[in-house]
């Protein structure tokens, strides 16, 4: 694994490429390791002594959309792992500080063997181009009460998502959660009056 900073304007977001080794049998690829990764500390997982605690394997059809999942106590490290996707990346942090300032979008397609490195206050979201296969490690065990979201399409936001071929209207494939989630705005709202 080789995580690098460099290629995201997003502060705490890392990009990187699996190293595979492999022969006419298969291959093998370290997915992690934590002396290569480094500490993680309170900035990026939002919480101290933070640590990897929970490993999950979403799949996903050719035009499912997920997201954009917001945490406050937990910083992801995704592995494509098979497939394609246009991951969306939303800095929330600055219109956390200041309901004035605008959050900053950042996409990137990534493709079997990459990796990101999402902190807390960056809202993530991925539109399956292919048949996706995503592991992501977590270091906030699921319980329901971080699990956080907003509009996909919120106009606001304005995440530039492509058409999706074959859906009767070009949109997405959403869950009801997805379908249903409020704006930012009215997200930052919400959690001010918490």
């Amino acid at each position: 694994m080789s995580p690098e900073e460099a290629g995201s304007r997003l502060a705490g977001v890392r990009y990187g490429r699996l190293n595979r080794i492999g022969d006419r049998r298969g291959s093998f690829a370290e997915l992690w390791r934590a002396s290569a990764f480094g500490e993680i500390g309170l900035g990026a997982a939002g919480m101290p002594d933070a640590r990897f605690v929970q490993a999950n394997l979403s799949t996903s059809a050719r035009g499912v959309l997920r997201g954009l999942h917001y945490h406050r106590r937990q910083l992801d490290y995704w592995t494509v792992v098979g497939g394609r996707a246009l991951v969306a990346l939303v800095d929330v942090r600055p219109v956390v500080a200041d309901p004035g300032a605008h959050a900053i979008v950042e996409t990137r397609e990534l493709s079997e063997g990459e990796t990101v490195t999402i902190p807390t206050g960056v809202a993530h979201g991925f539109l399956a181009l292919e048949p996706l296969s995503l592991l992501y490690l977590v270091t906030n065990e699921y319980d329901g009460s971080d699990e956080l979201g907003f509009a996909w399409d919120d106009p606001a936001v304005g995440v530039p998502w492509p058409a999706v071929p074959g859906t009767p209207d070009g949109g997405p494939i959403l869950s009801d959660r997805d379908r249903s989630n409020p704006t930012l705005r009215e997200l930052v709202e919400r959690l001010r009056g918490t």
